[in-house]
């Protein structure tokens, strides 16, 4: 069964919301075994556009990882945001297939 991943872009306008959010939101990562791969970190926009913070993370499998996003326990740490982040994300299912030069 393939992974499911969480890939967010994050520009913080209010870092006591974000801090709220943040509080909150390690009791749905942790309930749907959600671990963080990229969390912040030093980054060079090579192509396209980008946000001031970028957040990978993965999950066991892809119908885990949809179902943190839409849990409750979810839902209510991201309305400790009050708008204090503007974000895009989405939920991806991993690969598990041939891999170049192999």
């Amino acid at each position: 069964m393939a992974k499911g991943y969480w890939v967010a872009r994050v520009d913080v306008n209010d870092t006591e919301s974000y801090k709220n959010y943040v509080a909150k939101n390690g009791i749905a990562f942790a309930k749907f075994g959600g671990r963080f791969l990229v969390r912040g970190g030093t980054f060079e926009t090579v192509a396209g556009t980008s946000r001031s913070r970028n957040v990978v993370i993965e999950f066991p499998s892809y119908e885990q990882a949809l179902a943190c996003w839409n849990s409750p326990e979810y839902q209510a740490a991201r309305a400790e945001q009050k708008g204090g982040a503007i974000m895009d994300a989405i939920v991806i299912e991993g690969y598990e297939g041939a891999q170049p030069g192999a």
